[in-house]
């Protein structure tokens, strides 16, 4: 077995022991780092889940677009549900029938107080090292997103901040399409 496939076993094992406990609704469970991490998703959370779907569906089918499941990504024990995913015609599914990293065009998370580290830390660096052309935070909070475009070396090279109402321009990346905060919600 190589390390690769020791830490997948490692992570399905992680995630067989919570599927065996009680996750209260409307929370969110992934791991990062093998750490596990529960989120609660609030009204303005799905909101902007919501809003930043509908815009991709005016350019991706919907079996193309996901929220919430789950996808390994790399580094040691990355088991990430991405709040809004739009992967790349043609993707396949890996031998566990979950979406490949590889596939994936864009990824959002709407971050909260309790998600914030992993978003900016851990996630980003995973994103980066997967080769995720368009990663984007929003942030209810500070009614601001964060754009990283064109990963390299396990970073994103290009780091842009907009306030709500900006649009997101994302027509010279492989999305193809700008999209609007004007209805973002903010706490």
């Amino acid at each position: 077995m190589t390390i690769e496939e020791a830490g997948s076993a490692e992570l399905d094992d992680l995630f067989d022991r919570l599927d065996q406990r009680h996750i209260p609704e409307g929370y969110k469970v992934e791991i990062v780092e093998g750490t596990i991490c529960m989120a609660r998703q609030q009204g303005t959370h799905w909101e902007t889940i919501a809003t930043i779907y509908e815009q991709l569906r005016t350019r991706y089918p919907r079996k193309r677009v996901l929220s919430n499941v789950r996808i390994d990504f790399p580094g040691r024990l990355n088991g990430f549900a991405p709040d809004v995913v739009a992967l790349a015609e043609g993707a396949t599914m890996n031998d566990k029938g979950q979406p490949r990293y590889q596939d994936i065009e864009f990824v959002a998370e709407v971050i909260s107080q309790g998600t914030a580290a992993h978003d900016y830390g851990p996630k980003k660096r995973a994103y980066a090292l997967a080769g995720v052309p368009v990663y984007v935070i929003a942030d209810p909070r500070a009614g601001r997103c964060r754009v990283f475009t064109r990963p390299q070396d396990g970073d994103h090279k290009a780091d842009l901040a907009l306030a709500y109402g900006q649009p997101i321009d994302l027509t010279d990346t492989v999305v193809g399409i700008s999209l609007s905060t004007d209805e973002f919600p903010q706490d």
